[in-house]
């Protein structure tokens, strides 16, 4: 029988489960198997210098948006070799520290996030002061070049909050409620501003308490039950659709619930009825890219988008796509 040396074994089996993994009967099965391959090795696909990446977010404890912001951002790192450090805080100015810090751990790019953008300003000069390329990412497309990031990596939430309004025409609404749940975040303005940009019918912003889920319910239920009008509940965040749809039945409201970002819940019940419909602006790919293109900055010099945002979104999903995205979603890629 013929011996062969360990190095020949290794790279057979390596090229047989390529080769099984291209045979795969589905897109979304090659994926999972390329993702779970990459955490189980850990290895590299480039040999570049082991660059350290710091994303600072101003994400909440517990926010399963964020959690799948992150996963891409990992599956990117060890694609490229990087040491990929995470880091989020709700208030600015302790956001804008974590930034401060990153900076003084002298690390190789920067990723942040501009909910409240004034509070990031000077912590994202100092970064670019020594040198260290920034990417925003989520929120702050409208003040990402100003400061001097690289690029913007999400969705234009004006844009995105414009496809809702237009879904709500189609769907004959009449009076919608925009249930913004952080003060201060402009993104969320955006959003509701540009529902109200084309939606034919009433737009109301209603503020609520986003860290207390109880306080959420109890606000949109009362809003319901005081305003029989409204035929339309958009909320900004998916862990908040299945809030409302709480309040809806505490209100006995016959008002469609509808919902900016995806889950798997939210995916579930865009299947069974209980949404109308979600915005995906792809969080996953929002993590991916952010980190890819800072890679390719420091490799080749690249810069992605021509001085505009490189957009993930919006995209309008519905009952009909729900069944293909709930198999992602359930992964926590979507």
């Amino acid at each position: 029988m013929a011996r062969f040396p360990t190095w020949a074994v290794i790279a057979l089996a390596g090229a047989l489960s390529v080769s099984l993994a291209g045979c795969s009967s589905t897109g979304g099965k090659r994926a999972e198997d390329a993702r779970k391959a990459a955490a189980a090795q850990g290895r590299a696909a480039v040999n570049t210098p082991r660059w350290t990446f710091a994303m600072i977010t101003h994400s909440g404890d517990g926010d399963t948006f964020w959690d799948i912001v992150q996963s891409g951002a990992k599956q990117a790192a060890v694609k490229d070799n990087i040491n990929f450090l995470y880091s989020h805080d709700t208030e600015a100015q302790q956001q804008a520290q974590l930034v401060d810090a990153a900076v003084d751990k002298k690390v190789d790019g920067i990723i942040v996030t501009l909910a409240k953008p004034d509070a990031l300003k000077a912590a994202v000069a100092r970064a670019e002061k020594a040198g260290i390329p920034v990417i925003t990412v989520n929120s702050g497309s409208a003040e990402s070049k100003a400061f001097g990031a690289l690029t913007h990596v999400g969705q234009d939430e004006t844009v995105a909050g414009e496809a809702v309004g237009e879904e709500l025409n189609e769907r004959g609404k009449k009076k919608a409620l925009c249930v913004l749940h952080e003060q201060g975040n402009v993104g969320h303005e955006q959003r509701c501003a540009g529902v109200a940009k084309t939606f034919s019918g009433k737009v109301e912003n209603l503020y609520v308490n986003g860290t207390s889920m109880p306080d959420v319910q109890s606000a949109i239920g009362a809003k319901l039950q005081a305003d029989k009008s409204v035929d339309a509940v958009v909320t900004l965040g998916a862990p908040y659709a299945d809030t409302a749809v709480k309040a809806k039945a505490d209100a006995g409201s016959g008002a469609e619930i509808d919902t900016f970002d995806l889950n798997a819940k939210v995916a579930a019940e865009l299947q069974d009825g209980t949404l109308g419909f979600a915005v995906d602006q792809q969080p996953y790919l929002q993590g991916y890219e952010a980190v890819d293109l800072l890679w390719l900055h420091k490799y080749n010099g690249d810069v992605l988008g021509g001085g505009k945002p490189v957009l993930t979104g919006p995209q309008i999903v519905t009952k009909d796509q729900a069944a293909e995205l709930a198999e992602y979603t359930k992964r926590g890629t979507r």
